[in-house]
C-alpha cells in the first residue's frame, strides 16, 4: 500500500524514522528502518535514509507492503458465553486477550477462539473479511467485558447499524487516579489521531469527531482514586482514556494517556489498563427483543478494588448494580 503526504508548515526538523514511527500508528520505529532500508520510503522522489531530516514541504511517499498469514486457525481457548442462539453470540472476553489477527498477533486471539468455537456448530458473518469474521466492534487488548459476535452477514449489518447509530446501551467500570469533584458529569470533546504522536488520540488532530461521555462516581478512595461508571454515547478510538485524561483523571494502568505514575498507586501495582465494559444493551436482529447483558469485573480489576477500598473509601453515588 502507498501512502504520500507532505510535511506541514510548523512541523519541526527531525529524523524520518523518528517522525514516520510517531505518524503510523501501525508502524514501529524498527519496522519503519526496515522499509527505509528496503528503499520503500522517499522524500521528494529520492530513496532515502534513515537519519534523514524532513523540513516543511517534503514530500514523502512510502509503500508498506500488506502481511498476510498463511492462514487463520482455529484454536482451543477458553470462551465465556453469555448467550447464543442462531444469528448472534455474546460472550465476555477476558483481559489480556486481543481481538483479532494482526501483524504480532497472527494466533491466540478472540478470532482464533471463535473459529474453532464455530467449527462444528456454525458458522460466522463474512462482512469483517478473513481476519475479522463474526467481528461488529471490538474491545483493546486489556480491556475486559462484554462483546457480540454476529453468525450471519444479516445479523452484522443490523448491529452495526445501531452502532452506528449509536442506539447500543454501554456502560464500563474504570478506577481513575486522583479525585473527580463531582459525582457525575458530561466530558464533550472532539477528538481523532494526534497531530504528533500517530500511536495516540487527543483533541490535538487535524480530524475531530465529536465524542461524548457521561461518567458518575461509584467510590473515592482515600483521596487517592475513584471508581467509576462511563457510558459513551459516542464510540470514538480511545474515547473513554482520552475523555479521562482531559479532565486530569487518566484511568488506573494506561501510561499512554496516563504516564508513568498511573503503573502504580502506593504499593498497588496495576496489571493491566483497569477498564472494564460491564454492560451491552441492543435490539435482536431477527426478534426485535431488547437484550441486556452485563458481567462483573475479572478478578484483576476486583483485588485493584479491594486494595483501594483497603486505604478507605467513600460511597457516593451507589455501587455498581450485580448483572
Amino acid at each position: 500500500m502507498i501512502t504520500e503526504f507532505v510535511i506541514t508548515e510548523g512541523e519541526k526538523p527531525k529524523r524520518l524514522d523518528v517522525f514516520l514511527a510517531n505518524r503510523e500508528r501501525d508502524l514501529s520505529r524498527s519496522a519503519v528502518q526496515r522499509l527505509i532500508d528496503n528503499g520503500r520510503v522517499q522524500i521528494n522522489g529520492r530513496v532515502a535514509r534513515p537519519s534523514q531530516k524532513i523540513k516543511p514541504g517534503d514530500r514523502i511517499t512510502f509503500d508498506v507492503p500488506r502481511a498476510e498469514p498463511l492462514e487463520i486457525n482455529g484454536e482451543p481457548i477458553p470462551l465465556e458465553i453469555l448467550h447464543e442462539d442462531e444469528v448472534l453470540l455474546v460472550l465476555n472476553k477476558p483481559p489480556g486477550l486481543v481481538v483479532h489477527p494482526a501483524p504480532g498477533h497472527w494466533s491466540g486471539t478472540l478470532v482464533n477462539a471463535l473459529l474453532h468455537h464455530f467449527a462444528s456448530t456454525g458458522t460466522l458473518s463474512t462482512i469483517g473479511g478473513r481476519e475479522r469474521p463474526g467481528l461488529v466492534h471490538r474491545l483493546d487488548k486489556e480491556t475486559s467485558g462484554v462483546m457480540v459476535i454476529a453468525k450471519t452477514d444479516q445479523a452484522h449489518r443490523h448491529l452495526s447499524a445501531q452502532f452506528k447509530q449509536h442506539t447500543i446501551t454501554r456502560e464500563y467500570e474504570a478506577l481513575v487516579w486522583g479525585v473527580l469533584k463531582k459525582s457525575s458529569g458530561r466530558i464533550e470533546l472532539a477528538i481523532g489521531r494526534d497531530q504528533k504522536e500517530r500511536k495516540k488520540f487527543s483533541a490535538r488532530t487535524t480530524r475531530p469527531k465529536d465524542s461524548i461521555t457521561e461518567y458518575r462516581v461509584i467510590e473515592r478512595f482515600a483521596g487517592e482514586a475513584c471508581h467509576v461508571v462511563l457510558r459513551p454515547l459516542t464510540g470514538r478510538t480511545h474515547q473513554l482514556r482520552v475523555h479521562l485524561a482531559s479532565l486530569g483523571h487518566p484511568i488506573l494502568g494506561d501510561p499512554t494517556y496516563g504516564g508513568r505514575k498511573v503503573k502504580t498507586l502506593g504499593e498497588i501495582e496495576m496489571p493491566r489498563v483497569m477498564l472494564h465494559a460491564r454492560t451491552l444493551g441492543f435490539t435482536h436482529p431477527t426478534t426485535d427483543a431488547a437484550l441486556t447483558f452485563s458481567t462483573l469485573p475479572p478478578q484483576d480489576m476486583t483485588a485493584v478494588i479491594l486494595a483501594l477500598e483497603a486505604l478507605g473509601a467513600t460511597p457516593r453515588a451507589g455501587r455498581a448494580p450485580s448483572p
